[in-house]
C-alpha cells in the first residue's frame, strides 16, 4: 500500500512539473477548457432563476380557478377550503367571494354594464396555484376538485401550462445538449494536449521501457497530467460562473421587477461546484485514457 502511494505521488509530482513547466501552454489549455465548460455550467448552476424568470416573462404564474355553485352554502365553501389545505401540490390559494368580484368588476370600468343586472351573476371563487408547472400536476388536480361538492366548474389555461413545460423542456434540453456537446470539446483538447506531452518523451518512454519500468509506470504520469489539467480547467470555469453571477445578478433582479417576480442569483452551491471540478477532472482523465490507448501502443 505504501509503495502504491509513493507511486502515485511520484507519478503526481511529475505531473505537475510538466503542467507548470510549461505555464503559457498550461494557461492557454486550461482557459480554453475552462471557458468550454463556463456556458454549461452557468446554464445549470442558473437553471432555478431561468425558470422563475421564464414564467414571469411569459405571464405571471399558472393558476387554476374553482368555481362554486351558486347554490353553495358556506360549510361547502370551507370544505372547499380545508381540501385544499389538505392538498401537499399547491403553493397557495386566495378566496374572492362574489360580491369582491362584482365590486372588481364595476371597478374596472364595467359599472354601467352591470348596473342594470339585479342579481350578481359572479360566483364564488378560489384562485390555486400550484409547486410545479408540470401539465399532469394541473389535469389531476382539476379532476379532482371537479368531483368536490359544492364545485361547479374548474378552469385552468393548460395551453398556457402546457406552453410554458415545453419552452422550459426545450431550454433544458439544450443545456444539456450543449454540456455534451463541449464536454467533447473539452476530452478533444485533452487528448491533443497529451499527445504531444507522449511526443515529447518518446526518447524518455523508450529508455524507461529499456530499463524495466511497467506499462502502468509509464502511463500513471500522463493520466494524473490530464486529471490535473482538468480539475484546472473546472477550477477556472467555477471562478468564471461566480464571476457572471457578480455582474449579472443587478441587471437580471431588475429585469425580473419588470415582470413583478424577484429574483436573486445566488450561484452554485458547494455540493455544484465539487460536482463541476468533479466532471472537468473525469473528462481529463477520459481524454488522456484515449490519447495514452491510441499513442503508446507498444507501451
Amino acid at each position: 500500500m505504501r509503495n502504491w502511494l509513493y507511486l502515485h505521488w511520484r507519478a503526481v509530482t511529475y505531473a505537475f512539473r510538466r503542467l507548470f513547466g510549461q505555464p503559457f501552454s498550461t494557461l492557454l489549455s486550461v482557459l480554453v477548457m475552462g471557458a468550454a465548460l463556463t456556458l454549461p455550467a452557468v446554464g445549470y448552476a442558473l437553471w432555478g432563476d431561468i425558470a422563475i424568470l421564464a414564467r414571469g416573462v411569459v405571464s405571471g404564474r399558472p393558476e387554476i380557478s374553482i368555481f362554486l355553485d351558486e347554490k353553495a352554502d358556506s360549510a361547502q365553501a370551507d370544505a372547499v377550503r380545508q381540501n385544499l389545505r389538505d392538498e401537499p401540490q399547491l403553493a397557495g390559494f386566495r378566496f374572492v367571494s362574489r360580491d369582491e368580484a362584482l365590486k372588481q368588476m364595476k371597478g374596472s370600468g364595467l359599472g354601467d354594464v352591470l348596473a342594470g343586472i339585479d342579481a350578481n351573476p359572479f360566483p364564488d371563487v378560489f384562485v390555486v396555484t400550484l409547486r410545479g408547472n408540470d401539465p399532469g400536476l394541473f389535469e389531476a388536480l382539476s379532476a379532482r376538485v371537479q368531483s368536490w361538492p359544492g364545485v361547479a366548474h374548474v378552469k385552468y389555461d393548460s395551453a398556457w401550462v402546457k406552453r410554458l413545460a415545453a419552452l422550459l423542456e426545450l431550454a433544458r434540453v439544450t443545456i444539456l445538449a450543449l454540456s455534451a456537446l463541449l464536454g467533447l470539446a473539452l476530452v478533444a483538447a485533452t487528448f491533443d494536449t497529451v499527445r504531444l506531452q507522449i511526443q515529447s518523451r518518446k526518447d524518455e518512454i523508450e529508455v524507461s521501457r529499456l530499463l524495466g519500468a511497467t506499462k502502468r509506470f509509464v502511463r500513471r504520469p500522463f493520466y494524473w497530467f490530464g486529471v490535473l489539467q482538468g480539475t484546472l480547467s473546472g477550477l477556472v470555469a467555477l471562478a468564471a460562473v461566480w464571476g457572471g453571477v457578480h455582474v449579472l445578478a443587478a441587471p437580471v433582479a431588475k429585469v425580473g421587477e419588470t415582470y413583478g417576480v424577484k429574483i436573486a442569483l445566488t450561484g452554485p452551491g458547494w455540493k455544484v461546484s465539487l460536482a463541476l471540478v468533479a466532471i472537468a477532472a473525469a473528462l481529463g482523465w477520459l481524454g488522456t485514457a484515449i490519447s495514452v490507448r491510441r499513442h503508446m501502443t507498444g507501451v
